[in-house]
């Protein structure tokens, strides 16, 4: 039934006959694709540079660079271009992340040329004014220490720093307060200058309007752009999984609630076990209220505020987590109960009903997350940035039905091992 809703869905696809994908002379690649449906437009994009090019004693500095592109450029200061923006009511944005700079904007078609402008003005033009810096660096030095007293992002830290030690995936992305505390302007303006370019940048566009003229409004404002210092593309490290079993805690005082968080490393997104393990970890802890773990840590047993499964993954290794919220007085009962869960599940298949259950789940979720231009667009950019191919929708339906429980069972095996998990607690 699923098989065919989802082919019902076919003709509005993306896909090879309706996406255009170009490539302009200095690198910058353009995805568009045409929605006559609303009057809007998506604007989604990334650049190569994010935390992963930080120096360590400096750590925070593409944070701070990313939410400084738009305090001031060689055009606007800050008021004026928030106002440019709020004038046609339009939303712009930037977000450093461990690899990638990412923008979006979101507008009516009419007021593509001006949003692309200002977004290519914030790119190429920046000016970092001192004020704004130490106002911007000083709400980052407060979210740091709203964060060490956050028992979920501590425990995720933690967790991180088990599974990635040794690897660049170990650093936080907004570092910490010694090391935001030693960036100055000047280390604004020098990592600005040796990661920000067009080389192998992407941007997506979805909505009303034409291909050639969404390519045009991309090599109208950034086509001329370059930038011989940028650097390239890192190699990803490769990392190991754990050898045996590896436990951290963290103590926050005054706090009554701690978080868990256990498992271990996954592939990157390209992988060929990434279908089974995206199935894998819907049955083990998302689906329906959280899962297995939900019914079992939560609903059965009472242990648990909320207990699921967690799968991340990118470009590089990425991390397959079980988390639970807890009473501190159940924090070695859930963690026992976890493993149990987790013992089960690489010893025997999921059962017929889970697996159609999870299928059906997600051929009726791809639908619906095309629904809007904002989600067309992202899809375009993972379709580019993980090497999807544009059929890529077109062949998911296949990609789903071929999941085996054997096939579940097989990679869980691989890549959970209860015997060797990373544990990560925060809390009183």
């Amino acid at each position: 039934m699923m098989n065919k809703v989802y082919q019902d869905h076919r003709s509005a696809l993306p896909g090879p006959d309706d996406i255009t994908r170009q490539v302009l002379p200095n690198g910058i690649i353009v995805l568009t694709r045409s929605n006559f449906n609303s009057p809007t437009i998506s604007i989604k994009g990334y650049l190569h540079t994010g935390s992963f090019f930080d120096p360590d004693e400096k750590m925070g500095l593409s944070y701070l660079t990313a939410f400084g592109l738009m305090t001031g450029t060689e055009k606007h200061n800050l008021q004026a271009l928030y106002n440019e923006i709020e004038s046609v009511g339009a939303r712009i944005g930037f977000a450093s992340g461990t690899l990638t700079t990412s923008f979006s904007g979101h507008s009516l078609s009419e007021d593509l040329h001006l949003i692309m402008g200002l977004i290519a003005e914030s790119l190429r033009f920046p000016t970092f004014p001192k004020r704004e810096f130490n106002r911007q660096k000083n709400q980052l030095l407060t979210g740091l220490a709203i964060r060490a007293q956050d028992t979920s992002a501590m425990a995720s830290m933690l967790f991180d720093q088990i599974i990635y030690a040794g690897h660049p995936y170990a650093r936080p992305e907004e570092g910490f307060s010694e090391t935001v505390r030693a960036i100055q302007t000047e280390d604004i303006l020098q990592f600005y200058q040796r990661t920000y370019g067009p080389k192998n940048m992407v941007i997506a566009i979805v909505g009303a309007v034409d291909p050639s003229e969404a390519v045009d409004a991309v090599q109208h404002t950034l086509g001329d752009w370059q930038n011989c210092f940028q650097e390239p593309i890192p190699q990803i490290p490769h990392q190991k999984p754990l050898k045996k079993m590896e436990k951290k805690s963290v103590t926050i005082p005054g706090k009554f609630q701690a978080d868990i968080i256990m498992g271990g490393l996954a592939p990157e997104r390209s992988s060929l076990d990434y279908f089974p393990l995206r199935l894998g970890n819907n049955i083990l802890g998302e689906f329906g209220m959280m899962g297995r773990l939900g019914k079992r840590v939560r609903e059965e047993e009472g242990l648990a505020y909320y207990a699921y499964s967690s799968l991340s993954v990118s470009n590089g290794p990425g991390a397959w987590e079980m988390i639970a919220g807890v009473n501190r007085t159940n924090i070695d009962q859930t963690i026992t109960l976890i493993k149990e869960e987790i013992r089960k599940f690489t010893s025997e298949p999921v059962t017929k009903e889970e697996l159609a259950d999870t299928k059906s789940y997600y051929l009726g979720q791809m639908p619906l997350i095309l629904e809007s231009n904002s989600g067309v667009a992202i899809s375009l950019l993972n379709m580019e940035r993980f090497n999807l191919g544009l059929n890529y929708f077109y062949q998911y339906p296949k990609k789903i039905e071929g999941v085996t429980a054997d096939a579940i069972l097989q990679i869980s095996k691989k890549y959970l091992d209860p015997d060797r998990l990373a544990i990560a607690t925060a809390g009183p």
